[in-house]
């Protein structure tokens, strides 16, 4: 594969998914981390870690962590 400057490569375990909360108490999407992933792509890995802990935190609310949760980025 041919990556291209600023390309970025996720790799993730299906704990970030497997946590319950928002409203309804549901999942956290793979839909949802997909558009998570887009909306933080083009800021520097550290602040991608903090908004996407962020997100993951208040989705969760108050509900424990079930799952261990692993998102791997690499950017080109």
């Amino acid at each position: 594969m041919n990556y291209k400057e600023d390309d970025v490569l996720y790799m993730f375990t299906d704990g970030f998914t497997d946590q319950f909360g928002g409203p309804k108490g549901k999942k956290y999407s793979i839909k949802q981390l997909r558009e998570s992933l887009m909306n933080v792509h083009k800021l520097k890995m550290s602040e991608q870690k903090t908004q996407l802990g962020n997100s993951l935190d208040n989705w969760r609310n108050s509900l424990e962590q079930l799952d261990d949760v692993l998102i791997m980025g690499i950017k080109f």
